[in-house]
């Protein structure tokens, strides 16, 4: 977990020692927070298909929207923390509900246990497809450690304006770092691409 000494994970690169129990823009600290794991059938109809998507929303979020709908999760970090063993199981119990997928919802500040979590599921029999179901505004040097991890990239392109991703989420340079990193996940996937 090196990667949270100094944490880059996201773009604003805040550099927090997050292994001190220091928080960063994010809100997290060292700890993998996850509010919910549920089986999810109204997610996109490609995701969900007839079993549901294996949703796991993690705590905490990198923009502070003011619409967001998870309020409580993404801004006030409710849920609990779990090790990377329990994140593991969550994995693996969400696939025994024969769900389609296990869709790790604004997962970007838990990137490296993440990776850790899904080696161990995967030694475990987790074999049903991970799909990355991010806000958008993503660093490509941690999508690209997600590399071979992740089958489905399900980005939300919030903003094309600056002035509305400043004045609605509290970021600058939306767009750009977006597309950018779009272009990153759409290299990763390419070849399941249409």
């Amino acid at each position: 977990m090196k990667e949270l000494e100094s944490c880059k994970l996201c773009p604003h690169k805040c550099g927090v020692n997050r292994l001190e129990g220091k928080i960063g823009r994010c809100r997290c600290d060292g700890n993998i927070k996850i509010a919910l794991a549920s089986v999810h059938n109204y997610e996109e109809p490609c995701i969900s298909g007839n079993n549901g998507s294996g949703t796991v929303f993690f705590s905490n979020c990198n923009l502070r929207c003011i619409y967001c709908q998870n309020y409580e999760i993404s801004q006030c970090g409710k849920g609990k923390v779990v090790s990377i063993q329990e994140l593991a199981d969550v994995f693996i119990r969400q696939q025994e509900k024969n769900v389609n997928n296990i869709n790790l919802v604004t997962p970007t500040m838990y990137v490296p246990q993440i990776i850790e979590a899904i080696k161990i599921a995967k030694n475990k029999g987790l074999n049903i497809p991970i799909v990355c179901n991010t806000n958008g505004y993503e660093n490509v040097e941690t999508l690209k450690k997600l590399e071979g991890y992740i089958d489905v990239y399900l980005p939300d392109l919030k903003y094309y304006s600056d002035i509305l991703s400043k004045k609605y989420s509290g970021v600058d340079n939306y767009f750009k770092i977006a597309v950018e990193a779009i272009k990153e996940m759409k290299r990763q996937v390419r070849k399941s691409c249409v």
